[in-house]
């Protein structure tokens, strides 16, 4: 198709692209004529994106690796650079959260499982830097790259019960634009770093959180509905603008920034 963000021919890799968000980030790329390869750690879900987005008529294919080990992304990116001789964006969608991360309403600080906080905090900081490292060696040698790493609502608004998960997104921002400055300063403008944060979105790990099994809102989901000026939660859909955007020459100038996606849930007070 023909676009006014003029992908085509570039080469993304998706971290977390069986996901809601990483799935769709995918497609849209690939609509905009963007090489687009899904790295998982299983390939179910990612062989299933993958199809859909070849039988839309576009290019994807499927990349097996954990985001934890340095190794076998290093394995994915040497396939990726043999295969097609370039990476043009990395997007890090892989992340979450995990039940004992949490808070419950019965429960105090000194109960959450340390174990559990170590796996959310690894999942979303390390597996954010890790693909960022193995892949920014390959933008240094081509003085350009784009790197999208997706923080959260919770990053400047720490929620109540989700401390693991608010602290992990909070580390991201950070790291964006530690990140950002870095690559720019010792390899060029050519290389931009930014990020993504979404406000609510429905998806596998909090849909139990936000909605009934009747599809009614939970007391939580009634909270953040009240707390967001958009009134509803967000599609993935929402998020393809602001990720064309990021991807394209049309930011070619912004570096280093967290774009927003939350229908205004981070400029509410009470």
């Amino acid at each position: 198709m023909n676009s006014i963000f003029n992908l085509k021919g570039k080469v993304a890799l998706i971290t977390g692209g069986g996901g809601v968000l990483g799935s769709n980030m995918a497609e849209v790329l690939a609509k905009h004529g963007v090489i687009t390869g899904i790295l998982g750690r299983t390939l179910d879900k990612v062989e299933a994106t993958v199809t859909k987005i070849k039988n839309a008529g576009g290019e994807a294919f499927a990349v097996k690796a954990n985001v934890l080990n340095k190794e076998e992304l290093e394995a994915a990116r040497d396939f990726v650079i043999e295969k097609y001789g370039q990476i043009d964006i990395l997007i890090n969608a892989a992340g979450g959260n995990m039940p004992g991360a949490t808070i419950g309403p019965d429960q105090a600080v000194y109960d959450m499982q340390l174990d559990q906080l170590q796996k959310v905090i690894d999942l979303n900081i390390i597996g954010t830097i890790l693909p960022s490292q193995v892949v920014s060696e390959i933008f240094a040698k081509q003085k350009s790259g784009i790197i999208i790493n997706i923080s959260s609502a919770a990053a400047q608004r720490p929620l109540s019960r989700v401390v693991g998960y608010s602290a992990s997104k909070a580390a991201i921002d950070n790291f964006t634009k530690w990140m950002s400055v870095e690559l720019a300063v010792k390899y060029g403008e050519g290389i931009r770093v930014n990020a993504i944060a979404p406000g609510f979105f429905i998806g596998e790990q909090n849909r139990a959180l936000l909605l009934s099994p009747d599809g009614s809102l939970t007391p939580r989901g009634n909270k953040i509905i009240e707390h967001t000026p958009m009134g509803r939660f967000g599609t993935p859909e929402d998020i393809e603008g602001t990720l064309l955007f990021l991807c394209s020459d049309m930011s070619k100038f912004v570096t280093g920034i967290i774009i927003h996606v939350d229908g205004g849930f981070g400029a509410t007070s009470i």
